[in-house]
């Protein structure tokens, strides 16, 4: 196994309760949406590409509309993330960080452009991450992305780690296994490696 790839949200860190903050922030200065977010409402969209999410948050607007909120929600959102006291999940820095010393560690989420960047700042872990992918950076689903990213570090055999049945399809679409992060927001139908917290990960690869 060379290279270890993980989601971020309900794997890494649990951000839901910053991110909806900021996105109600952002929604101030739309004084024609009313809605304001919940971690109830925020905690089933987590994990989706970014375009489902504003359809199921916010059907009553246009497409057009839709990315105009979204411009202003993730712009606000990556600003806050940066600083923001955000759960991330006991023994992740530690053991990211000896796995490191044996493994490529990279990161593929469906999250905006700059979201990963604010996570890696916020955290202190960029320096054991040697590349990262979005869907805002290419526009394509998960699945996709996970195989763009180990084509262009010349990765072979690589397994990702997330938690949610998403996750489990585009791992089936990239043709990589699966470890399940039963902890995280989501339930994964099939028969998956779990971990039911992160340094789990140390059982399944000694470092």
């Amino acid at each position: 196994m060379e290279a270890i790839i993980f989601d971020v949200d309900g794997t890494l860190w649990d951000a839901k309760d910053e991110i909806v903050y900021s996105w109600n922030l952002a929604l101030e200065g739309w004084p024609q949406i009313t809605k304001r977010l919940t971690g109830e409402m925020m905690t089933p969209e987590l994990g989706k590409p970014m375009d489902e999410i504003m359809d199921d948050l916010f059907p009553e607007l246009s497409p057009e509309q839709q990315e105009l909120l979204a411009k202003d929600l993730y712009r606000i959102e990556n600003q806050w993330i940066e600083t923001a006291p955000c759960h991330v999940y006991e023994g992740v820095a530690e053991t990211v960080k000896e796995l490191s010393r044996k493994y490529r560690l990279m990161i593929v989420s469906n999250s905006q452009s700059g979201y990963i960047e604010a996570m890696l700042k916020n955290t202190g872990l960029g320096e054991y991450f040697v590349d990262h992918l979005c869907f805002g950076d290419t526009l394509k689903q998960k699945g996709e992305n996970i195989r763009l990213i180990m084509e262009r570090g010349g990765v072979k055999e690589a397994v990702y780690v997330g938690d949610t049945q998403g996750d489990a399809k585009a791992c089936d679409m990239a043709g990589v296994p699966m470890i399940y992060a039963s902890y995280g927001f989501g339930n994964v139908e099939g028969d998956y490696p779990v971990i039911r917290k992160f340094s789990d990960l140390l059982n399944l690869f000694p470092v």
